[in-house]
């Protein structure tokens, strides 16, 4: 945009607050800005003062258009630039950095309200509190609510007139008191909707109604003689006075404020912000902006005060800060020099610094590289709470046609990729019959008893190809060996790609996704395909041999080497004793035409 464009708009742009949006060639917003008075301070972007900022440079070059709305006050226009740059995140605007999704705790608009989590707000009027940036501390809380009072939590249609129909009964809730029974009536309304009522009151940190509450209810009881119930209420009026001296009291005389503190770099502005209540603190939360024009570190102060009291939906008549700047709301500003307010304003600094230093510490962790092997292993040794990275895995795995030729094989894995060099097959020696478990006993000692014998290196992990059977079979092998805290073993269950422990009878599932399970799968088909490459060529071998390798003086690759030249066994029993010496020479030839004669006439004195 020029500034001849702009001298062509000046006359129609009105002396007023309100909102400005640079808009480029593909029609989007690139800019949003607030002013007191529009004129001039879109004037100010073409003045004949060359600008100082190259960014305010190019928006001006890259801007093709200018939109404003006029508002009435200086506030409705702050406001407005904050909902439009929320949504339309603008380029050239202050980029917020807090993608992440907080923890609300819902007390729920129905009939008996239930109290839980929830990631989401939806305007169906029920009452939501947080956002909490602690997790822990929302458990926390939620735990203490349904401590203090029982709640229910099914999801029935809790209607007056369903309740009178008696359609429901009590469940295993009520029988071990986390629920009073208010679906067939054991509590009434009014009742529940008291304590939901003081509930609120705690999510709110205001504490003192809750204990008055309380203290009415051990009141009420005594005066009865109902002396059980009133130690009961007098439980959990302890309960809750506990629970407040461990929660972070700053000053009872500090009412309801907002603390907020502000550190910029070149190119970042960070804020921390403190929720106090009662003069407990019940909330926090840090904020990164990223500066694109809004170098000026009070306007990103500003914004991020109006923000975040937006984001907590925050009421606070009083707001803390280290200097002073226009907040355009009802709340007053604070700039404090000491006593219990100053420690507050310090509480955010402390909060801020350690913030800062995370964020660094993060942006550092992430500029070094990790390579994919490293990545997959970290997952393995997480998804399995492994304690050593899992960089040498093997893999059993047997095969056996009805017990025949039966054979095993070992893979290996290190860094996360095959090491055929390592690959290892086995004849069953000791076996008899199709009997997995003993086969997958005789591999694996024959394995690492010999590591062991040669003090060579172990892995940190071993598959078994299969399911508790033969897992279990391993792990004997391995506590035999002294070896089972120094090597991790699991099996993996084809059906279901479950997961096995020994000596665990929950598998573990890994999800379908995860690279982790595409390892063990891919350790557990090389495994597979190893052992029947294997198996196929013994039983080649002793096809081979029932016949040809009988005859003395005739071994496996004289055998080859007749069936080469004369394509059958049957072939070669036809030929005269003359033709076979071309390829085997006369001793062997006159024994093999000597095996065939004998081994004619046997077959005809059976007939």
């Amino acid at each position: 945009m020029t500034t001849a464009d702009y001298k062509i708009l000046a006359p129609q742009i009105p002396h007023e607050p309100g909102v400005y949006r640079y808009i480029d060639a593909n029609d989007i917003v690139i800019y949003v800005g607030k002013a007191k008075n529009l004129k001039k301070r879109i004037s100010s972007y073409f003045g004949k003062k060359k600008h100082q900022a190259q960014k305010t440079k190019t928006l001006v070059k890259n801007a093709v258009r200018l939109e404003y709305t006029v508002v009435d006050t200086e506030q409705d226009a702050l406001l407005l630039e904050c909902t439009l740059i929320k949504k339309l995140q603008p380029r050239y605007n202050v980029m917020l950095k807090d993608g992440k999704t907080y923890t609300y705790i819902v007390v729920k608009k129905e009939p008996y309200p239930r109290v839980f989590f929830t990631r989401k707000v939806w305007k169906d009027g029920s009452s939501y509190f947080g956002p909490y940036t602690s997790k822990y501390r929302a458990r926390i809380i939620l735990e203490t609510i349904k401590k203090l009072f029982p709640l229910r939590t099914c999801t029935l249609d809790m209607k007056a007139k369903n309740i009178e129909a008696g359609k429901f009964s009590v469940c295993l809730e009520y029988h071990i008191k986390n629920c009073m029974g208010p679906c067939v009536g054991h509590e009434s309304r009014e009742d529940y909707d008291a304590k939901i009522s003081q509930i609120k009151n705690i999510l709110k940190g205001k504490l003192k109604p809750v204990k008055d509450y309380l203290k009415e209810r051990i009141a009420e009881a005594v005066e009865v003689l109902e002396f059980e119930k009133a130690q009961v209420f007098k439980e959990k009026l302890d309960y809750l006075v506990d629970y407040q001296a461990k929660s972070t009291v700053v000053n009872s005389g500090v009412e309801d404020s907002d603390v907020f503190s502000i550190r910029t770099t070149a190119d970042m502005a960070y804020v921390a912000y403190l929720k106090i209540v009662n003069g407990s603190l019940i909330n926090s939360d840090n904020l990164e902006l990223k500066k694109n024009l809004n170098d000026n570190e009070e306007d990103l102060f500003v914004f991020a005060i109006s923000y975040l009291r937006e984001k907590f939906s925050s009421i606070a008549p009083e707001i803390i800060l280290p200097y002073k700047v226009p907040v355009f709301d009802s709340a007053s500003v604070t700039v404090p020099q000491r006593g219990d307010k100053k420690h507050l304003l310090d509480l955010a600094e402390k909060n801020l610094k350690y913030f800062i230093l995370q964020v660094r510490k993060n942006a550092l962790s992430k500029t070094k590289k990790q390579t994919p092997a490293e990545r997959i292993l970290k997952t393995l040794q997480s998804d399995l709470s492994m304690e050593e990275l899992p960089f040498h895995i093997e893999c059993f795995d047997n095969s056996n046609i009805q017990g025949t030729n039966p054979v095993a094989s070992c893979v290996v894995f290190k860094n996360a990729k095959p090491s055929k060099k390592d690959y290892r097959k086995f004849n069953i020696k000791t076996v008899v019959g199709p009997d997995d478990f003993a086969s997958m006993k005789e591999v694996v000692s024959r394995r690492y008893k010999r590591l062991k014998e040669e003090n060579a290196s172990l892995p940190q992990l071993v598959v078994i190809d299969g399911g508790k059977g033969q897992l279990s079979a391993a792990y004997d092998i391995l506590k035999n060996l002294g070896l089972e805290d120094k090597i991790t073993l699991i099996g993996i269950a084809k059906r279901l790609e479950e997961i096995f422990f020994p000596e665990d009878p929950l598998p573990l599932y890994i999800n379908k996704k995860s690279e982790s399970l595409k390892l063990i799968q891919q350790l557990r088909n090389e495994a597979h395909r190893f052992a029947i490459t294997f198996h196929r060529n013994q039983r080649s071998k002793n096809a081979l041999g029932t016949e040809l390798t009988k005859i003395p003086g005739v071994g496996e690759k004289t055998a080859q080497r007749l069936l080469a030249e004369f394509t059958s066994v049957k072939q070669i029993r036809m030929k005269s004793q003359e033709e076979l010496m071309v390829v085997v020479g006369s001793k062997l030839a006159k024994a093999i035409k000597t095996y065939f004669t004998h081994s004619s006439i046997s077959k005809g004195d059976s007939i």
